[in-house]
């Protein structure tokens, strides 16, 4: 399945339970997203980082990590444009 149709089905899904399950009716997402792979070998590390990301981000903040990401990768990105 492509990355695209994947985020668009999440994030449709998503959208639908937060508005049922939470009331949350003015709920929306933003237009862009990221997306990282990941191999086989890198399974267990990355359970393990969604697992303690509450106390990683106390630590690091999302955007801090998403931008060294960007950079270590060589993706090419407009800074103003990331977080809203």
């Amino acid at each position: 399945m492509p990355v695209a149709k994947a985020v668009q089905l999440i994030k449709a899904g998503s959208s639908k339970w937060l508005r049922e399950q939470e009331g949350l009716r003015l709920f929306s997402w933003q237009e862009a997203y990221g997306a990282f792979t990941i191999g086989a070998s890198q399974v267990a590390k990355t359970v393990s980082y969604i697992q303690n990301q509450p106390a990683h981000h106390k630590k690091r903040a999302f955007e801090d990590e998403y931008l060294a990401l960007l950079r270590a990768y060589d993706v090419a990105h407009e800074e103003q444009h990331l977080f809203g």
